[in-house]
């Protein structure tokens, strides 16, 4: 089973399905917004984390980025675009 963290973007239309066709099984979403959202933790057998770069607090960011480094989980960054989204994981 694979599962990916989106952190940033508030409404994310089709890119869970998107990203299910991709290969992900689960898909789990953090808006990334609200400056309380920093403390959140990545959820339990997240194997990847997508970072929406024009929807997120940069402390977020920076927290998520931490945790993702002390956890050797692969971190990809993306405008909310499928098109960028799919180049990122690509890559």
């Amino acid at each position: 089973m694979s599962s990916i963290l989106i952190v940033g973007g508030d409404r994310l239309g089709v890119i869970p399905e998107k990203l299910r066709a991709f290969g992900y099984t689960k898909v789990n979403h953090i808006s990334g917004r609200k400056t309380k959202m920093v403390k959140k933790q990545i959820p339990y057998e997240t194997n990847s984390i997508l970072i929406l770069t024009d929807y997120v607090n940069h402390n977020m960011l920076y927290s998520i980025k931490k945790q993702a480094a002390n956890q050797k989980i692969p971190v990809y960054f993306a405008k909310r675009s499928w098109a960028y989204i799919e180049q990122s994981l690509k890559a």
